[in-house]
């Protein structure tokens, strides 16, 4: 993870194309069934595996035809709310109520 970290943007590309390549290889699926399965055309999927760009719709055909969404999660993991959190919030302002009048 730390290589990562040190990673460019193009290097980090590469390396996800590796791994896609890999995850389909794994799978035994050629390119032409993946990329028929995914809905894109056999140059948009290897330019996804080689790193040299691609679009993020692309990416997503491609983990749903290797049936590989949960890499989303890991990707943009859900926000959670810290109970402890909360607890040290100050309370929410409530709403002022008028006061009755003598005269009224």
């Amino acid at each position: 993870m730390t290589a990562l970290l040190f990673s460019t943007p193009h290097e980090l590309q590469h390396q996800l194309g590796e791994r896609l390549k890999r995850l389909r290889l794994s799978r035994n699926l050629d390119q032409r069934t993946t990329a028929e399965k995914a809905g894109i055309s056999e140059k948009a999927l290897r330019n996804l595996e080689t790193g040299r760009g691609s679009t993020v719709e692309t990416l997503l055909r491609v983990l749903k035809a290797l049936d590989s969404l949960q890499g989303i999660d890991l990707l943009a993991p859900e926000a959670t709310v810290n109970p402890l959190d909360l607890l040290r919030q100050s309370k929410p302002a409530q709403r002022a109520r008028r006061r009755p009048t003598a005269s009224g």
